[in-house]
């Protein structure tokens, strides 16, 4: 018999597949599988067979965070990064040893014929208190490329700060000085060598006042192709490029070799070297409603890239707001080449993301028929792998890890025919989820200003049809979108008796830039209209109760949270959490506004004009209305929307004599209601949920 679902039971079962990759002869994946044990979570790496019906193999294990495996072009052996996982009551003691232990570290793992262990993982040479951020093979296997922090420090003042000590201060000149989730980016990193042998020392063969990320060798071992923005300027207008590296130890200097209007990222070498593959924005200065395109060029650099499906209109990469994934934007949705003439990429459309197969012209490297999704129905991918080796033999398929309906995260594998049917490979991501009863979950299609808004109706198991107390969740992004996959929130609301209205109002990505135009530097306008429209729906279908109506948001959602309780009195309670509520300081505030308020076109506070364009889409400007009990959660450490935000309108609503409550969690980031400590999470979700019952159902 299945339970209904708590924050405590939810959490604490939980088991996300964080990562996967796949060996080059397509015999076995590894995946990242992370659990709850104690107020910490662990990561353990598992070797999944995929040439036979076999056990996964659990490859490693500890009080530590193992992720980003990585296997060997001859698949015998497999490199992953690692960290320790906290524990609970530590304190550190503010020494250089450990410190030391706190950073993440390289290690590789021998496996035997079988795919068992051969030995304990081996950790490769890094300098003390310096992290580890990405690691690549080299094709031949001799070599690994990382990215590793380096000196001399961006910001700091004074002596080195030893352990936990903080610095004398930082003296700050750019604008990218921080970052949600790291705090002070004092160290920029860089690309590195190392050969793949015990002893070894990575060897540095970038510099400069810059960033490297996002690793891809050339097919010969010579160079590595690595994302960076090296002007001078990229802090106020960041314009990210592909670029290239000899590593052969004769200190050559990056080239650029791929370039686009806007940014570019996730390089891929074809399997001869000859081209690269990116995604990235090919208008000069892209807003956010332009789609990021797989694109081509001679790897060289010699001719400017061209993409390869113009016509798309539908953004290369993932979106899902669901508690195992968020945005992706990094190696784990890079575009494939299976072969000379096929290129795999995930496609986001109408929420569903998906492989998609991009047929190109081995010669011309132009397009050679129109780009085909890989899978039928109901699909959100997270991680995508393959081979992209045609001197090994092996069957023609990629892997995901990715939801199949209403599941959670597997690993699954598809082959290269459009219209195939996944194949799912694991249980060990999903299976937890049978213990409760899972929201039913009802795609309809609602009539609005700007066309039909794809709406999610979420219902708790055997409600029936009567009119239930709702709750409206809004995505964040805005560039976001609902998926078929429930969030935790929605498992949580549909527990405790809820319907939950998710609709894909105008500015959610995956509908194309009609969508979303209409939405940049109107926030308050269509989308809140079009949320309108999904509750009434839901009403005149008789499953929404019109006088029990709550809203929930987080991020973007947030902010239309706080903008709905000052613009209408239908509901009896809101959440909001991590939201926007005073455009004029949040421009200013935290680690992108500047470049994401222009590619919103929200406006800038630097004349009048701006500020009154600011303020007319900020909720604060609306505080004297709020009536409607408000409570706003919220990380400590947020630096993407940051709490000084939400204390303006917390004041404000305290000093008007309103109900509103705030919750600040310490050192937890902007996504902490995904990632932070279960604690906290638990904690964040009980409290929205009894401020729903006690205001809402009530």
């Amino acid at each position: 018999m299945n339970r209904q679902a708590t924050p405590e039971t939810f959490i604490r079962t939980q088991v996300v597949l964080d990562e996967h990759d796949l060996s080059p002869d397509g015999r076995f994946a590894v995946v990242a599988r992370r659990s709850v044990v104690g107020d910490r979570y662990r990561s353990h790496l598992w070797l999944v067979p995929l040439a036979r019906r076999a056990t996964p193999i659990q490859l490693t294990n500890g009080a530590v965070r193992d992720t980003r495996p990585r296997i060997s072009p001859d698949g015998s052996s497999v490199a992953f990064l690692r960290s320790p996982a906290p524990t609970p009551g530590r304190r550190h003691r503010g020494t250089a040893e450990d410190r030391q232990d706190q950073v993440t570290r390289l290690r590789v793992l021998p496996l035997a014929a079988d795919g068992a262990p051969a030995g304990a993982p081996w950790a490769v040479r890094t300098p003390k208190e310096r992290s580890i951020g990405e690691v690549a093979w080299s094709p031949d296997g001799v070599q690994l490329a990382v990215t590793l922090e380096v000196d001399p420090p961006r910001f700091l003042v004074g002596r080195k700060p030893i352990g936990d000590d903080a610095p004398t201060a930082r003296r700050i000149t750019r604008l990218d000085w921080q970052w949600d989730g790291s705090g002070a980016v004092d160290h920029w990193s860089h690309v590195h060598v190392v050969d793949a042998q015990r002893g070894a020392k990575p060897r540095q063969v970038t510099s400069g006042d810059w960033g490297a990320a996002k690793l891809a060798w050339s097919p010969d071992c010579r160079s590595v192709a690595f994302v960076a923005d090296p002007r001078a300027t990229a802090d106020l207008r960041p314009r990210t490029s592909i670029w290239s590296i000899d590593v052969d130890g004769t200190g050559a200097q990056p080239r650029e070799v791929l370039a686009l209007g806007s940014a570019a990222d996730h390089p891929a070498f074809s399997p001869d070297g000859r081209w690269l593959a990116a995604i990235g924005y090919v208008a000069e200065d892209a807003l956010d409603d332009t789609s990021p395109e797989l694109v081509i060029g001679p790897a060289d650099g010699s001719v400017s890239p061209w993409p390869l499906a113009p016509s798309l209109d539908r953004p290369l990469g993932t979106w899902n707001d669901t508690d195992m994934h968020g945005w992706v934007a990094d190696s784990r949705t890079t575009p494939v080449w299976v072969d000379e003439s096929t290129i795999v990429a995930i496609v986001t459309d109408r929420g569903r993301a998906g492989p998609w197969r991009f047929p190109v012209d081995a010669h011309t490297g132009r397009p050679a028929g129109a780009p085909e999704p890989l899978v039928a129905g109901d699909i959100s991918t997270y991680s995508l792998a393959a081979t992209g080796n045609p001197a090994v033999p092996r069957d023609r398929r990629v892997s995901l890890l990715a939801c199949l309906g209403d599941r959670p995260l597997d690993l699954v594998t598809v082959p290269l025919d459009a219209g195939s049917t996944p194949r799912r490979r694991t249980t060990m991501g999903s299976r937890w989820i049978d213990r409760f009863d899972r929201p039913v979950m009802r795609e309809v299609s609602v009539a609005g200003e700007g066309g039909p808004i794809d709406t999610w109706i979420a219902s708790p198991a055997g409600a029936g049809d009567e009119p239930l107390p709702s709750v409206v969740s809004i995505h964040g992004g805005p560039l976001g979108a609902w998926a078929p996959a429930p969030s935790v929130e929605v498992v949580l609301l549909c527990a405790r008796g809820y319907r939950v209205i998710l609709p894909n109002i105008r500015g959610s990505t995956s509908y194309g830039r009609d969508w979303i135009r209409p939405h940049l530097g109107d926030w308050g306008g269509p989308d809140a209209a079009d949320v309108h429209s999904a509750i009434e729906h839901a009403i005149a279908l008789g499953l929404t109760d019109a006088d029990r109506l709550g809203a929930l948001g987080l991020s973007y959602g947030g902010f239309m949270v706080n903008w709905l309780m000052g613009t209408t009195d239908r509901f009896r309670a809101g959440v909001s959490v991590a939201g926007v509520t005073n455009q004029v300081s949040a421009w200013a505030d935290g680690d992108a506004g500047v470049e994401f308020n222009r590619m919103q076109l929200l406006g800038a506070p630097i004349d009048p004009d701006g500020v009154a364009k600011l303020w007319r889409q900020s909720p604060l400007a609306n505080v004297a209305n709020i009536r409607t009990p408000l409570l706003l959660l919220q990380g400590e450490a947020d630096l993407r929307c940051m709490p000084e935000d939400n204390v303006q309108l917390f004041t404000a609503l305290r000093v008007l004599g309103r109900t509103v409550e705030y919750v600040l969690y310490p050192e937890e980031s902007h996504v902490y209601f995904t990632s932070g400590r279960p604690d906290r999470r638990i904690d964040h979700m009980t409290r929205m949920l009894d401020w729903f019952d006690r205001f809402v159902r009530a």
